[in-house]
């Protein structure tokens, strides 16, 4: 059972900021209380869209708020809350954004990638929450994984920890095969279309997801080998696509080499939608729960 601070009404804002939008949610209980979203300009300024940003935590913030933890698609300074070169949004290069929301808010900040925020929103809201070692995958524009290790989110000493889809992969990397650009630069074909064309039965769509589960599995070999984890969830917006993938991919999973670790290893769909958000705020939470030193019983 996760520690109380689900239980005594503790207020947790959630930011989640990706490449066109920007989502703000209070938090307690578990619950989102109140939200507000918006589309942004991935053109702007650093300042303007730091300026973004604040609005959006004022327009949900309550007096009684204790952190807010804010996901981003970057490379992230976990300890110092410092955010490198989002590739969405060209003018954050070094944006110490924890030091400003600190200042602004007055309350402890906390920020991360947003696959690690995938991966701690499903430990804490999602279907992960009965597990201490797993991996959220998420497959969608990019491959992007989070870590969740003896039930803390583990970011490694650069952030970097997860990071399996640049891992060299057959002519290119996993992410290369694994995610949205490679149907389009293979095949011509958007994903979305592809997978629309599979839910008709297209033979070639249904080949091209079949090739796709063969490489998704040997990533999840991969991951089983680096991390060896008891539970992997799949996110992002080819996760759609899991029922023409789904065969191939566990034929591919089911080739690793130590047949003992596949017998308790689940491999699951998030099905919450607002995982990521709630996943910011859960960054509070693993930090906090961490300083007691145990998050299960």
């Amino acid at each position: 059972m996760i520690l109380n601070q689900f239980t005594n009404n503790t207020a947790i804002i959630g930011v989640f900021l990706t490449g066109k939008s920007l989502d703000a949610a209070l938090v307690i209980n578990s619950k989102i209380e109140k939200r507000f979203s918006k589309k942004i300009d991935t053109t702007a300024s650093e300042e303007s869209v730091l300026h973004e940003v604040i609005s959006a935590i004022e327009n949900v913030m309550v007096k009684d708020v204790m952190g807010i933890g804010i996901g981003v698609p970057s490379l992230v300074d976990v300890k110092n809350g410092v955010v490198y070169k989002v590739r969405s949004i060209p003018s954050w290069r070094e944006v110490h954004l924890k030091d400003i929301l600190e200042d602004r808010f007055g309350v402890q900040v906390f920020v991360n990638n947003d696959a690690n925020c995938f991966a701690i929103g499903e430990k804490y809201f999602g279907k992960a929450q009965k597990y201490n070692d797993l991996v959220g995958l998420i497959i969608d524009e990019g491959l992007g994984a989070g870590i969740i290790f003896n039930g803390f989110l583990y970011s490694g000493a650069n952030c970097g920890a997860g990071e399996f889809g640049s891992i060299p992969y057959r002519e290119h990397d996993y992410e290369y095969y694994c995610s949205e650009g490679y149907f389009d630069e293979k095949y011509g074909v958007k994903a979305n279309i592809l997978l629309n064309r599979a839910k008709e039965g297209d033979k070639i769509a249904l080949a091209i997801f079949e090739q796709f589960g063969y490489d998704l599995g040997n990533v999840i070999k991969t991951i089983m080998f680096a991390v060896d984890p008891e539970f992997l969830i799949l996110g992002g917006s080819l996760s759609e696509a899991f029922p023409y993938f789904e065969k191939a991919m566990y034929e591919k999973v089911k080739t690793f080499t130590y047949k003992h670790a596949l017998t308790n290893f689940k491999i699951a769909i998030s099905e919450h939608e607002n995982i990521g958000l709630l996943g910011a705020a859960a960054l509070y939470f693993d930090a906090n729960n961490k300083s007691f030193g145990s998050i299960n019983g």
